[in-house]
């Protein structure tokens, strides 16, 4: 009990701070391109897994780091952080992030469809669906309630935040076969992405940023969204029996996504953005727990 209940407190943890990064998101994007917010993100992100691969002793696998370890870090350190969060931030600078955040959230169902082609697994009857009901979600965000005409508000928004899962996915399908321990894959990801990530941003919008208020901003999303986050849910997941129970915390986080972006962005919050986000989760929970019960 003593080990489900710190569990429960890790992943609530994580689930609080990944609710607050989509106004982080918004916010740091007032003062500084996605390109710099991602370059300054990288290199917190970086400093911050380090301190967390140090404190938990996990430092010492390093050591153990061989070429192909490294070439797997080349392949899904270009994918994340660079070209996912790229993506991600260029949804959220042309998009409310009560759009660009629940259009980000359908990620699960892209990986299930990436599945078929990429590891040869077949979609189940609640993948279908899950999927259905999730991406009618996507067009009443997208369309802002006014679902029967096709007229996206941002076409081109939308368009990149749907690509942004495609990313994830691929990242997420490569990480899988990684049997290096996630914190230490994780840095060595972003140690060999960041030179890379900060050379993009030198050759086009620059590093140096005028206002502190960007700057801190990009701290926040370095060292939580991309840091402390991952650790606690890392945590959390080892602690536990139940991996579905705790999975299902994540559940939370968008619609406490809405107030934190309502709170703190000041975005008046549309019916369409709920009843959408409603129906996108719903399809996840048809996804995950009745695909588990089949």
């Amino acid at each position: 009990m003593v080990n489900e209940t710190r569990a429960t407190f890790l992943a609530l943890g994580a689930v609080l701070l990944w609710s607050t990064v989509a106004s982080a998101f918004k916010l740091s994007l007032q003062y500084m391109a996605p390109i710099q917010l991602l370059a300054w993100a990288t290199l917190v992100s970086l400093l911050t897994l380090g301190v967390l691969m140090v404190v938990s002793g996990q430092h010492r696998q390093l050591l153990r780091t061989g070429r192909d370890d490294l070439l797997r870090s080349l392949v899904l350190g270009v994918c994340n952080p660079f070209l996912y969060y790229i993506v991600l931030f260029a949804a959220y600078d042309r998009l409310p992030a009560q759009e660009a955040q629940p259009l980000n959230y359908t990620w699960a169902f892209t990986l299930a469809l990436l599945s078929i082609p990429l590891l040869r697994q077949r979609l189940s009857r609640w993948d279908v669906i899950g999927g259905l009901i999730a991406y009618a979600g996507v067009w009443v965000i997208a369309t802002r309630g006014n679902v029967l005409a096709v007229d996206f508000a941002n076409p081109v928004g939308v368009l990149l935040a749907l690509g942004s899962t495609v990313l994830w996915a691929l990242y997420w399908i490569g990480s899988a076969r990684d049997s290096r321990p996630p914190l230490v894959a994780l840095f060595s990801n972003f140690a060999v992405a960041a030179p890379i990530v900060v050379l993009a941003c030198a050759l086009t919008a620059g590093m140096h940023v005028e206002h502190w208020q960007g700057l801190v901003g990009a701290a926040y999303v370095g060292m939580f969204e991309m840091g402390v986050a991952f650790a606690l849910w890392l945590g959390a997941m080892r602690l536990t029996r139940s991996a579905a129970r705790i999975g299902n915390l994540i559940f939370l986080s968008p619609f406490l996504s809405l107030v934190f972006i309502r709170i703190l962005v000041g975005e008046a919050i549309m019916a369409s953005t709920v009843v959408g986000l409603v129906l996108i989760v719903t399809g996840l929970l048809l996804q995950q727990t009745l695909r588990r019960s089949a």
